[in-house]
């Protein structure tokens, strides 16, 4: 797996060709760019491989973060903490964006008679799409990429949910046979910045990413999902996965400029109150973390700088550093409580925002009360995280943990041979592995032992650290973990979805938006949302399921 290359920054600049789909009667090409006519399609493999990528880190290391509890802001927090979205945000432009290239690499591959190529590019269609679907529900599909061929486009209709899904699968069955042969020609390793032009390892990646969307489809379509996994499991010759973290699907960064860094590094970014300072751990993760001894912990957070230390004897105005402790009176603690409504956490080592708090920034007694600086009494993440690159600073698209964990619970249901228990201590193994602390394995699961899908979402949860945008799917099809907003959150549940966008989608689009909205299923969290366009309303793929709420 290469680190993006150099060439990722001239590719960006030159091969984004089309605008988006709601401009596409303004397209216009660059006679200065690279002509689409004659554009070998290796080239523009960095760009939609980094593109897909950059997606992924935005949502699993950004709000999504938030709404799953792996972190939480102290700053500019309200749609990281509190769910503030609303239909001005959250827009998909960058995703289709990334389909128009990913589509002109097909083309062009097609062109050419280039099966690796192809199939790498039907594998970046079915995740982009995948993406789409899983984050806003119907979606321009069928007619999203046909802009060119006429005004009659300019308005794709809405696909739904559940022919998309289909049609991502029959994508990926493709390319499971276009990337089965043993030689291909045109490939140029340099320019594959995922797996070097390896096309066993994107074989495995395509059915993976097979497999993740029939357990989607689980609690909707158990039939469906049932029948593909089988399909899968069945036949390891013809389905390879990945099961070994040394074939996980990530990108690293280069960290030579600010666009192809680390997103919270303080390299480029120096002042006081930047990303870095913002994020800190939540409870949550920090809380589960502490009570299996995870060495997962001490590799994404750092310990607090300086631990509280309540003396109850002391006189009231007591507040001071001593042996590198703050020792503090009752008095003080009592204030502090009466006046932000949340306790005080004494841990020595590690302490997490909870979920959804007032007092985020304010947070354990935190001497500076501006938004996102340096809290003494919160944990930091890692300074790793301060980086602009490194080796475990990677956009997570897919995982051998979380295999492991889509096949233990396939077993757990009767979908797949084996012991439901020998893939969820596997996917523990890989996920350790990945994240360089594999030889703590044998400690570590004698604290974790199996005992059903509770232990299995949990662990596939805490694995899911950069990625979380997969939790926040697993939460809303099983319910798990069982995890309870906070109070300052604007709804008393997490949300289902994005909000299609006004300007970028309904704005320009409207009668086909507006049928795809009608068709969405309101719950009792919509609140104040107009429309069934709530982040609070059901998608086809949860309507009827009774989850997660």
């Amino acid at each position: 797996m290469n680190r993006i290359k150099n060439s990722f920054i001239i590719c960006v600049i030159s091969l984004v060709f089309f605008a988006s789909c709601e401009n596409l009667e303004e397209l216009n090409i660059n006679p200065n760019q690279v002509d689409p006519a004659v554009v070998d399609p290796n080239l523009l493999m960095p760009t939609i491989i980094t593109g897909v990528a950059q997606n992924v880190l935005s949502l699993g290391f950004g709000d999504i973060a938030g709404v799953m509890q792996h972190t939480q802001k102290d700053g500019w927090s309200s749609g990281h903490n509190d769910y503030n979205w609303n239909v001005n945000n959250k827009s998909w432009r960058g995703y289709y964006d990334v389909l128009r290239n990913n589509d002109l690499f097909y083309e062009k591959s097609v062109e050419g008679d280039l099966e690796f190529q192809q199939g790498v590019g039907l594998i970046i269609k079915s995740y982009t799409f995948g993406l789409i679907t899983d984050l806003w529900g119907d979606a321009p599909y069928s007619e999203s990429l046909l802009g060119d061929e006429g005004p009659e486009f300019y308005q794709p209709a809405y696909d739904a949910q559940q022919d998309i899904y289909i049609g991502i699968l029959s994508d990926l069955e493709k390319a499971n046979s276009l990337l089965s042969k043993n030689t291909y020609e045109g490939i140029i390793p340099s320019q594959d910045v995922l797996y070097d032009g390896n096309a066993a390892k994107w074989r495995k990646f395509g059915n993976s990413l097979a497999l993740r969307y029939y357990m989607r489809l689980s609690a909707k379509d158990p039939g469906m999902a049932e029948a593909g996994i089988r399909k899968i499991i069945s036949d390891p010759e013809r389905y390879p996965l990945i099961i070994n973290s040394s074939d996980d699907a990530k990108v690293d960064y280069p960290g030579d400029t600010p666009g192809n860094s680390w997103p919270t590094n303080t390299v480029f970014d120096i002042t006081e109150n930047g990303a870095y300072f913002r994020l800190k751990m939540c409870a949550t993760l920090v809380e589960a973390l502490q009570s299996l001894n995870d060495p997962r912990l001490s590799v994404w957070a750092n310990k607090i700088a300086i631990p509280l230390v309540l003396d109850s004897n002391a006189p009231d105005e007591t507040d001071e550093i001593v042996d590198g402790n703050r020792r503090v009176s009752q008095k003080i603690v009592d204030d502090y409580i009466a006046s932000w409504q949340t306790p005080i956490d004494y841990d020595v080592a590690y302490v997490g925002i909870p979920p959804s708090t007032f007092a985020a920034g304010a947070y354990n007694l935190n001497p500076n009360l501006e938004q996102g600086v340096f809290n003494p009494h919160a944990s930091q993440l890692n300074d790793r995280y301060k980086n602009a690159q490194g080796p475990l600073l990677s956009s997570r698209l897919i995982s051998a943990a979380e295999v492991h964990f889509i096949l233990a619970e396939a077993a757990l249901y009767g979908w797949a041979p084996g012991s439901p228990e020998s893939f969820y201590n596997e996917g523990i193994r890989q996920s350790l592995n990945s994240w360089a602390v594999g030889d703590s394995y044998d400690d570590y699961i004698a604290g974790a032992p199996y005992s059903g899908l509770e232990d299995i979402m949990l662990q596939k949860w805490i694995a899911s650290w950069t990625a979380a945008a997969e939790s926040w799917f697993d939460y809303r099809r099983t319910g798990l973990p069982d995890f309870q907003t906070g109070v300052s959150a604007i709804r008393p549940a997490l949300p289902l979805r994005f909000y299609y966008h006004f300007n970028d989608e309904i704005s320009v689009n409207t009668e086909n938006a507006e049928a795809a909205i009608d068709k969405l299923e309101a719950t009792q969290f919509k609140g104040e949302d107009i429309t069934n366009n709530s982040a609070w309303s059901k998608m086809w793929l949860l309507q009827g399921t009774d989850k997660p709420y």
